[in-house]
């Protein structure tokens, strides 16, 4: 058995200060370690892919980070693992707490998982090893962690059995973030007709005329969105998503917390908005106000067939400002975005949802450079090694 300190301070010398993920009984000594050290970073997040998508934010901000989970939550998060780290070449380390291992009296809901978990790691092309479980085994376990990491720019797991850590307390007063001061949600009376809104293209343009300045960087999301605004004008500071539906969100959270000096424009969808709502409440709670979340709201799944999204139930701007986020704006106005585009930081995150009409130019190109190119050239505009 090891203490959490042997296992975090070792991980701290190899720089890996950043901590996310869903608790797990087995790992609550480490989140409390972490809780209590104001060096060290801990984000609890609403599921387990919105941690790897944050720890994958992290790591396009150049630095290195640890995502957590129980092994029931590992589904949660095969979309960015697969489709975000993988193509990207982000990297980060996994540690995956084994329930329902072989063998090991568990409930019965961890049976089919604990004996799926090395499997599915395997599928995933994510190379993974037993938690260690004595001091001594700690650093070979990281150093084969991180070489792995730098030389193939993906994943490493470390999958944890039950009873390998001693428990550590939580100190009183490390429970979480803050309380936000919530405000009123901004939302026009008066909505243009769809057929008179702006298209994807009309906001695109103006995002870009307002995100050339030095510091600011536009992460877009997966389908027609990125496609659009590469094929509007290709830029080093523009992130564009293929992949990971719904984890921009936490991707742009991840990197506006490690990277306070850039500016970080979302742009999000309805239908991937909605695919991880949570994200929103994560956003709220730790604040970073150099973040600035622009849903472009069509009421459709654009890029496969215009299928109807249920956006037209909720008020995106409700939820943010019932979230904590410093602002939140709904309008069809779109004067009205490129003003809050212009508008100078707020104490926290900034939110806007613009109604827009459906539709993309035919033949709309794709990104000529491949995932792991974007990346590469993003991290060296923004300054940090690729």
């Amino acid at each position: 058995m090891i203490e959490a300190h042997h296992f975090v301070e070792a991980a701290r010398a190899h720089g890996f200060d950043w901590y996310a993920g869903v608790p797990c009984s087995y790992l609550t000594p480490f989140i409390n370690y972490v809780l209590q050290d104001k060096s060290l970073r801990y984000l609890s997040m609403a599921n387990e892919g919105d941690a790897v998508a944050l720890i994958a934010g992290v790591t396009l901000g150049a630095g290195r980070g640890i995502a957590m989970m129980q092994n029931s939550g590992l589904g949660n998060a095969v979309s960015p693992l697969t489709s975000l780290t993988w193509p990207f070449h982000l990297p980060q380390l996994l540690i995956v707490t084994w329930r329902g291992q072989p063998g090991v009296a568990d409930e019965p809901q961890h049976a089919l998982m604990g004996a799926l978990t090395p499997k599915l790691l395997e599928l995933m092309e994510i190379p993974w090893e037993l938690f260690p479980a004595a001091p001594a085994d700690i650093a070979p376990a990281l150093e084969r962690a991180v070489r792995h990491m730098d030389a193939t720019g993906r994943p490493y797991a470390l999958v944890m059995p039950k009873g390998v850590v001693a428990p550590f307390a939580l100190a009183a007063d490390e429970s979480g973030p803050t309380l936000p001061r919530l405000v009123a949600a901004d939302e026009d009376a008066a909505l243009q007709p769809g057929s008179a809104r702006a298209s994807r293209q009309d906001v695109l343009r103006a995002v870009q005329a307002h995100s050339g300045l030095p510091g600011t960087v536009v992460l877009a999301s997966t389908g027609f969105c990125g496609r659009e605004l590469c094929a509007l004008d290709d830029r080093a500071n523009q992130f564009y998503m293929v992949g990971s539906m719904g984890c921009v969100t936490a991707l742009a959270l991840g990197l506006a917390l490690r990277r306070p000096d850039l500016r970080v424009i979302a742009l999000d969808g309805d239908g991937a908005a909605l695919m991880r709502l949570g994200t929103l409440a994560t956003v709220g709670a730790y604040a970073p106000p150099n973040l600035m979340h622009l849903l472009l709201d069509n009421g459709v799944h654009d890029s496969t067939g215009a299928q109807a999204t249920v956006s037209p139930h909720l008020s995106f701007a409700a939820v943010a400002a019932a979230c904590g986020y410093a602002q939140a704006l709904r309008t069809a106005n779109l004067a009205r975005i490129a003003a809050w585009l212009a508008a100078p930081p707020l104490a926290g995150p900034r939110f806007a949802c613009l109604l827009t009409r459906p539709g993309s130019p035919k033949d709309l190109p794709r990104p000529q450079l491949k995932p792991a190119a974007v990346r590469e050239r993003f991290m060296q505009h923004i300054g940090g090694a690729p």
